[in-house]
């Protein structure tokens, strides 16, 4: 073959490499209009991205994962009991979101993070919304995610939930939709901030083009809103971050922001307690912990109170806690207020403690405990999505139009058995992205959602300017998390749109 030919050849590639790219009308696609004409705030990307051969994409992709697991940015997959860290998958083709469309998410987020702490203060100690039937009382108190331990409690600064996870998704009108709220210990962050270190390593000329908003002040902005909520009294508060240990699932994350952060990654053996402080050891003596950033569950942060068999927190914590010389963030019992069936109430918390219409809307949802709705889910599984109310990572969710009649069936015997524990939505049209496939070396659709991070500190709500956008990489599948095969984009919010 002549140079001449091989040059053809070569731009043949490079302007044709989204010509067979697939586009299904029944889903919204970020990057194409219907028309198949690029979307004006893509058209730098999929320029640049036309103008690589499919060789340099797939080694560009390659060097990519290289570089994620040369970092240990892993996860592991509990269901699969092998013990064996994967690297976090990741897309090459960036998310971006123009800063117009940003600024009413942003606003809808902080609407709804003050909501959720409002909700938590109220619970543990008035009860007003249960008084005012705003809420039914014996629903709310029965949840696994209630925690008595905290009644009549209130922590520093009055912040419940400290940091929060907002999961949206995109609909065919482009409108976006608050899937659910994670304001336990939401995790992700870690991925969002090395998305963009990978993007910037790979392809810095392309990110130059472009006026986007940082996501490197998140760790320092963590760091600073949990020094504001440290007890009083603290010059220099000390704060650790509280890890199950080498075998979480998101020990790599915990690691990262420790170190981010400048703090100490902590077990539980790490810690003690003396006349009712927390100190940790040191090789250098004994130091007061003033903050704790606990990634463990509630059942296992104090043997005392909750699961007795627990060595992963430390007994006593919760006395110190409500004595007021220790913080913990995110506060127990937090879970009652992520719990998907209160999600369906959000549009009533958010009026009756603001006094303000939504933002951001919900998904329509339906609740088993309702009579009315419970005969319809009965009767229309095939259509909805049924989840139950309090698992998380995509676990425990089935999606009628996927499922077969054996399990429609056993899942209907599921409800049957506790009917508070499921909800159901139906199936949404979530938004398709153009994704680079590593086994078809082509560009093709997958649906996205996105996953909003805030801070609430003493005095205000920080938003991550620009969220975790997971991505559904088996083909078809609407499960975007990455215990369920998804894996993530690097998103960025414009500055100049």
């Amino acid at each position: 073959m002549s140079s001449t030919t091989s040059i053809k050849k070569e731009l043949i590639i490079k302007t044709d490499f989204f010509s067979n790219y697939i586009q299904n009308p029944d889903f919204l696609d970020e990057v194409f209009n219907k028309d198949k004409s690029v979307r004006k705030y893509y058209l730098k990307t999929v320029n640049h991205f036309k103008h690589l051969t499919r060789k340099e994409i797939a080694e560009l992709n390659e060097y990519t994962r290289m570089s994620f697991l040369n970092q240990g940015i892993t996860f592991n997959v509990y269901s699969e009991n092998k013990g064996v860290e994967r690297i976090f998958p990741f897309d090459i083709f960036p998310r971006i979101i123009p800063g117009k469309e940003w600024a009413g998410l942003e606003k809808g987020v902080i609407q709804r993070t003050q909501a959720l702490n409002m909700l938590l203060a109220d619970l543990y100690n008035d009860q007003k919304i249960l008084k005012d039937k705003i809420l039914p009382k014996d629903w709310v108190l029965s949840s696994k995610a209630y925690c008595k331990h905290m009644e009549g409690f209130k922590p520093v600064g009055g912040v419940y939930t400290h940091i929060s996870g907002t999961d949206l998704i995109k609909g065919k009108n482009g409108e976006y939709y608050v899937l659910e709220d994670n304001v336990r210990c939401p995790s992700g962050i870690s991925y969002v901030l090395s998305n963009r270190e990978a993007m910037k390593r790979t392809f810095s000329e392309l990110i130059s083009k472009y006026d986007m908003l940082a996501v490197d002040d998140y760790p320092d902005q963590l760091y600073d809103k949990m020094v504001s909520v440290a007890p009083p009294g603290s010059d220099e508060p000390t704060c650790v971050l509280l890890t199950p240990g080498i075998y979480n699932s998101a020990y790599f994350e915990h690691t990262f922001l420790a170190s981010e952060m400048g703090i100490d990654l902590v077990e539980g053996r790490d810690l003690y307690l003396e006349n009712g402080y927390v100190f940790m050891k040191t090789i250098y003596g004994p130091e007061r912990v003033d903050v704790i950033y606990r990634r463990i569950d509630d059942d296992f942060i104090d043997p005392k109170y909750f699961r007795k068999d627990s060595l992963l927190g430390l007994e006593g914590l919760m006395d110190s806690y409500k004595q007021g010389k220790v913080t913990i963030a995110n506060a127990p019992g937090t879970g009652i207020a992520d719990d998907k069936a209160v999600y369906t109430y959000m549009p009533e918390i958010i009026k009756y403690y603001l006094g303000e219409e939504p933002i951001l809307n919900n998904v329509h949802t339906y609740r088993c405990e309702k009579d009315d709705d419970y005969k319809y889910i009965m009767e229309n599984m095939e259509k909805l999505v049924v989840k139950p109310v309090d698992e998380s990572g995509g676990y425990g969710v089935m999606i009628g139009s996927k499922a077969t009649k054996k399990e429609i069936s056993n899942y209907k015997q599921l409800i049957k058995s506790n009917r508070r524990k499921y909800i159901a939505q139906p199936i949404m049209p979530l938004s398709v992205h153009t994704t680079y496939i590593d086994k078809t070396r082509k560009f093709e659709q997958r649906h996205v959602d996105l996953r909003i991070f805030s801070i609430t500190g003493a005095d205000e709500t920080y938003v991550c300017k620009g969220g975790l956008s997971r991505v559904a990489l088996k083909k078809g599948s609407l499960i975007v998390n990455s215990s369920q095969g998804g894996g993530s984009k690097d998103t960025w919010v414009l500055d100049d749109f």
